[in-house]
């Protein structure tokens, strides 16, 4: 279960009860997330964004380790950096992958959505005016 901090996590953590029958592990952007979960593994990796690329190649180096450590069998991401950088390599490793894309993206997908799409085997919008035949698709409500 992989977002940033701020309206990513929220709307990762709304989704933890689809997952009641996994061992959940989390990743995040800020370490004051853990005080919101019981009995989880979590992991901190730098925060990052596209105009920052000496902290976007170290976040990414860092969601590797944690993707390579974990072994995750599924791997869940509302978004940013963070999520698609753990849906690549979780699919490099044979995970399977969920993009939930931010609510917020009312108009387009992210960008971080677009560019995720080869890595996600679930290709998700919370929108139904984004979805189409061949993605992202949209399964339900707003988060």
């Amino acid at each position: 279960m992989v977002a940033s901090f701020g309206g990513h996590w929220v709307q990762l953590r709304r989704l933890e009860p689809a997952f009641y029958d996994y061992k959940l592990i989390y990743v995040t952007t800020d370490k004051s997330c853990q005080s919101q979960l019981d009995n989880c593994g979590f992991y901190v990796v730098t925060d990052a964004a596209l105009d920052s690329k000496l902290k976007m190649i170290r976040m990414a180096l860092e969601v590797f380790w944690v993707v390579l450590k974990t072994r995750p069998s599924v791997v869940v991401s509302t978004g940013a950096a963070p999520g698609f950088f753990s849906l690549v390599f979780g699919r490099m490793l044979g995970a399977k992958t969920i993009w939930v894309d931010s609510m917020a993206n009312v108009e387009q997908m992210s960008v971080s959505g677009l560019k995720v799409r080869r890595f996600a085997s679930l290709w998700l919008t919370q929108w139904e005016h984004l979805a189409k035949k061949n993605g992202p698709y949209y399964r339900g409500k707003v988060l």
